[in-house]
């Protein structure tokens, strides 16, 4: 995190000041300047960074708590949980739905980008691709629950962001976290037994190769033990 980035201590009006600091704190969590997990400077820094009073940082600071963006931990500090406000509110709905609604929606999901992906890749997203589906291999020699979901999530936005669809990247990455939690859930009822590292292999090729049915049927694969779950 880096408060000194051009236009982060650009002067404040007075009026509608927490709106306008809360604005100011958005883009820092939106340009990644403030990095998901991460925790963001304290209030004090706050103060000096920005030139605004203790309690202005304060209610601009929880206004983005109510918008889903940041969480405080008692003793911690203050940390970025989402770079999306989708995120909270599709959440919530998520979280409410059962495991096969969520499998049937995570198929319908990830079988569209993996065809738009195979459209639109780049040598990029490939080579990025690759090397995560590397590190989702590696996170089952572990005994890493919250690793093994991290990396099967972070592996499938990487087809994802590989559509290049603005759109389909934020709405997708706005339900990442509940696809996580679900796939921790659900760690123990047979996900670890049947990793499907070939299948996720297949998945990247065959998006590298353009090939968008090749992608859907590894899709379809990767989600065949769970039908009915």
């Amino acid at each position: 995190m880096n408060l000194d980035q051009p236009g982060t201590t650009r002067p404040v009006r007075r009026a509608g000041l927490v709106d306008q600091v809360a604005e100011l704190f958005r883009a820092e969590v939106v340009t990644g300047r403030w990095g998901v997990g991460e925790r963001i400077p304290t209030e004090p820094e706050l103060v000096a960074a920005f030139g605004v009073g203790r309690n202005t940082v304060r209610e601009a600071l929880q206004s983005l708590v109510h918008a889903g963006l940041l969480r405080r931990e008692q003793g911690r500090g203050t940390y970025v949980i989402s770079d999306s406000e989708l995120a909270a509110p599709l959440g919530r709905q998520l979280a409410g739905g059962s495991r096969q609604h969520y499998l049937e929606l995570r198929q319908v999901l990830d079988s569209a980008a993996a065809q738009l992906a195979a459209r639109h890749r780049t040598a990029d997203d490939i080579i990025r691709m690759r090397a995560l589906r590397e590190q989702r291999e590696a996170s089952w020699a572990h005994d890493d629950a919250d690793a093994r979901a991290r990396a099967d999530v972070e592996l499938h936005a990487a087809v994802v962001a590989a559509s290049h669809n603005p759109l389909y990247v934020e709405l997708y990455s706005s339900m990442t976290g509940v696809f996580a939690q679900h796939m921790r859930d659900g760690d123990g009822d047979g996900e670890r037994e049947h990793p499907a590292h070939e299948l996720h292999r297949e998945l990247v090729e065959a998006v590298a190769a353009g090939d968008g049915e090749r992608a859907v049927a590894a899709v379809a694969g990767i989600f065949a033990p769970f039908a009915g779950a």
